[in-house]
């Protein structure tokens, strides 16, 4: 069942809201979010400190299942759509996914935000906001988009369960690293899930062609 597109429209305004809300804190310097960003780094910073193991196993997971890992995921729904002429969603994942790397770079630059001095692995680039929240927000909604119409209601409630909690675990695993704070994470999923429906407006993927649809209408039953 689709989305109304009105729905999608105003939670898309209000995500680009939030998006906003974190961009003037950090720019503005409000003491509230300061703090805040603080009360979760610092615990997660000596938590890391005392137990080398715990940031390796955050690390190995926001690599596995980070951005490039969903990008190459993607790639191959894209090979295999094109090879079942299905063009449109090739071009969904295409402008969705593969492209939301720009997005990142480009909302990255504009911030230019210094990456906490706490961080505990190397990062590229800037902090503001997560590429990696951003990304897996974007590639998550984008693969379900495309997958849910073809398996059924039990399987299909598992997988947006299982979405959420890599979205969200991957927001979590930034912060637990020191490499973001928690307001470039929230930044990030909010642009990621602005600029997901703006791609699913943009060209939303066909559903697929079910038994029902392949048989023609029997001439001259309607009365």
């Amino acid at each position: 069942m689709r989305a109304p597109r009105g729905w999608l429209i105003g939670t898309a305004l209000a995500a680009l809201c939030v998006y906003a809300l974190m961009w003037l804190g950090y720019v503005q310097h409000w003491t509230w979010l300061a703090r805040v960003d603080a009360w979760a780094l610092e615990p997660m910073h000596r938590l890391g400190e005392a137990h080398p193991a715990w940031m390796t196993v955050w690390n190995v997971f926001c690599t596995v299942l980070g951005p490039t890992a969903f990008r190459l995921a993607a790639l191959v729904v894209i090979v295999v759509a094109l090879v079942r002429r299905n063009v449109r969603v090739a071009m969904f994942l295409v402008i969705s996914v593969e492209l939301a790397g720009l997005v990142t770079e480009l909302a990255k630059t504009l911030v230019d935000r210094p990456r906490p001095a706490t961080a505990m692995v190397s990062a590229l680039g800037t902090s503001f906001p997560s590429g990696h929240a951003l990304g897996v927000m974007v590639s998550v909604l984008a693969l379900l988009t495309v997958a849910l119409p073809f398996v059924g209601p039990a399987l299909r409630s598992w997988l947006v369960a299982l979405g959420i909690v890599v979205i969200v675990a991957i927001g979590v695993g930034r912060v637990a690293l020191n490499v973001h704070h928690p307001s470039d994470v929230i930044a990030g999923w909010a642009l990621g899930y602005a600029y997901f429906v703006a791609c699913l407006l943009i060209l939303r993927p066909l559903r697929p062609i079910t038994q029902a649809d392949e048989t023609p209408a029997v001439p001259d039953t309607a009365r």
